[in-house]
């Protein structure tokens, strides 16, 4: 068994994985699996620049991190910190840089959309096998400042990386409104689909035999499709939501106030201002693909930065 630790630092939020792999069997055992909200897109797409409380959030997650990794034995050597778009976007990413590598010792990659798309396609798909989830795979990895579209069977045919997500979607056209109004949901709606066409230019969006979601909004809108009264992993990995329910959903998010949305019992504190563009991106996705129904995946990217250490 090999012992790591995987850092990802998305636009939303920053998670971490201590696990023992097994490169024989395929096998991962989670030690240590946790996220925090650290909103590091705070701002990102208004100013071209990282927030300095946003930067603030980051660091102190760092630092919560880096004392579990040391509890677990974990390196430098065997920890890898992986950064997507906020800081791929910022014009401060050195102080960004910077700060990580002060508090953990290891420097943060940020690593193209590509790469990027190619962890989560990994992370998502190395334990979907047999005949329950037939190849080939749509994997889309739906983030807070961009989503990565992946097609492959057991390697990677095609991936693309997309300038949406529910934090870049929310600050962009819903502009601070509890209620977004039919229009600035028609300008969201309109901004997918453009970023999707673009999508479609690398990677064929219809035909794939399983549809597989991957990430905040999504696993949270299996969680609300399930009326589940906590978050609950094990029941939201591998659950299939149909097209309808998302509609659904998404139409009740987009109606609902804040108070509202926060009283979800699955829903994370930092998710509630941001889930109504995400649940309405996932919906548009799904109708673009054509796919009756989305496969929802716990394991995502974090568990392709696990593997990449693996080998």
């Amino acid at each position: 068994m090999t012992r790591v630790a995987a850092i990802d630092c998305g636009t939303n939020s920053i998670r971490l994985l201590v696990a023992d792999l097994d490169p024989e069997t395929g096998e991962i055992t989670d030690l240590d699996r946790r996220m925090i909200v650290n909103r590091l897109g705070q701002g990102v797409d208004q100013t071209g620049r990282l927030h300095p409380d946003a930067l603030a959030r980051t660091f102190a997650a760092c630092r919560e991190y880096h004392e579990v990794i040391a509890g677990f034995g974990v390196g430098p050597e065997r920890t890898r910190f992986v950064a997507t778009s906020a800081s791929r976007d910022a014009e401060n990413s050195d102080e960004y840089v910077k700060g990580v590598r002060d508090v953990l010792g290891v420097e943060p990659e940020v690593v193209s959309g590509e790469e990027e798309a190619h962890l989560s396609f990994t992370g998502a798909t190395k334990e979907l096998t047999g005949g329950q989830f037939p190849a080939p795979y749509l994997v889309f990895d739906l983030g807070g400042g961009s989503t990565e579209f992946v097609l492959g069977g057991t390697d990677v045919q095609a991936a693309r990386s997309v300038d949406i997500g529910c934090v870049r979607l929310t600050e962009r056209h819903f502009g601070g409104a509890e209620l977004p109004s039919a229009e600035q949901v028609e300008t969201a709606r309109a901004h997918v689909r453009a970023e999707l066409d673009k999508a479609a230019e690398v990677v064929p969006l219809t035909g794939a035999a399983t549809l597989v979601g991957l990430a905040g909004t999504v696993t949270t809108v299996s969680a609300i499709a399930q009326e589940l009264p906590a978050y609950d992993s094990a029941r939201i990995h591998h659950s299939r939501i149909s097209r309808e329910r998302v509609a659904g959903i998404a139409r009740e998010l987009l109606a609902a106030t804040h108070a509202e949305r926060a009283a979800i019992p699955s829903m994370h504190p930092g998710r509630v201002d941001v889930i109504a563009a995400g649940a309405l991106e996932l919906l548009e996705i799904m109708e673009r693909t054509g796919a009756a129904e989305v496969v929802v995946s716990e394991h995502d990217i974090l568990d392709g930065i696990a593997w990449s250490m693996a080998s």
